[in-house]
């Protein structure tokens, strides 16, 4: 059996890191800018970046619809920071069109702009927490203008916390993840992912 193909959203952010990441754990990372490429994959990583620039990136390349197929097939999509903006069911604090794949409200910016921008560790797990929980804290999270996520729907597991702040949460087969994984040495949330991918 081959490595999983993990597709990379390509429209702005650091694809290069998340492509070094999902090789750590042994995935072969292929970029995404078209609807053909969907179809060569397992699963999917929604990269951060600006998330006003990559939704109208969204909406010229005509992948809303796509994407949400995609996801619906049941493989696995991760979104990181406007990631999981993008993710959400709703934005607030200068909305952007999202792709309403996870039943949380995600607020750009919460944490501050660019200067604001901090690292921290994991909370340990908390009663009802998802059970990737234990295997992913403690765990290094850097925050570049994170967004909050609020709301967390019924079906929507906190995976990792932040001063008990949801910043990992999965409902099903879909990711949202308000750091930057792919900035750090460890690469145990892209393994999640890929992992999924083999189980798809």
């Amino acid at each position: 059996m081959g490595s999983r193909r993990v597709g990379i959203l390509a429209i702005q952010g650091d694809v290069d890191a998340h492509a070094q990441a999902l090789l750590r754990v042994g995935a072969a990372p292929v970029p995404v800018l078209a609807e053909k490429d969907l179809g060569e994959i397992d699963a999917l990583v929604l990269p951060g970046g600006e998330s006003t620039t990559i939704a109208k990136g969204l909406d010229r390349l005509g992948l809303y619809g796509p994407l949400r197929a995609f996801a619906d097939s049941g493989r696995p999509v991760l979104g990181t920071c406007a990631g999981a903006i993008l993710l959400a069911k709703e934005s607030e604090n200068h909305p952007v069109r999202t792709l309403e794949l996870i039943d949380v409200v995600a607020r750009r910016n919460a944490y501050g702009t660019q200067v604001d921008s901090f690292a921290a560790e994991a909370d340990a797990p908390e009663a009802g927490d998802g059970p990737e929980a234990l295997s992913l804290a403690p765990l290094r999270c850097i925050f570049i203008r994170a967004p909050r996520l609020t709301a967390l729907g019924p079906d929507v597991e906190v995976l990792l916390r932040v001063d008990r702040e949801p910043v990992l949460v999965r409902q099903g087969n879909v990711f949202a993840c308000t750091f930057h994984p792919e900035l750090g040495e460890d690469a145990r949330v892209h393994g999640l992912v890929a992992g999924a991918a083999a189980i798809a």
